[in-house]
């Protein structure tokens, strides 16, 4: 997981480019989702983190985007009824 106060601009591209940042999260709210959710957008630079893939996310408590992850979010929402 990569904080996104902790890395620069030209370094954040950088690592998108080389597909070393795949996703996006709020840490606040333990949601990650696709690096151009519109959800993810708005949220602001401090609570923002990144994710190499969707078992990283995971593995550090996050769960999918209702908005942009529709399909693999449902799956978490019946798995954690």
């Amino acid at each position: 997981m990569i904080f996104h106060s902790d890395i620069n601009k030209s370094a954040l591209f950088a690592a998108i480019k080389q597909g070393k940042i795949r996703l996006g999260g709020n840490k606040k709210l333990n949601i990650y989702g696709h690096l151009n959710c519109k959800s993810g957008k708005r949220m602001k630079k401090e609570n923002r983190v990144f994710f190499t893939d969707e078992k990283e996310a995971i593995k550090s408590g996050y769960r999918p985007c209702g908005h942009c992850m529709r399909t693999a979010y449902l799956n978490w929402k019946n798995n954690n009824k």
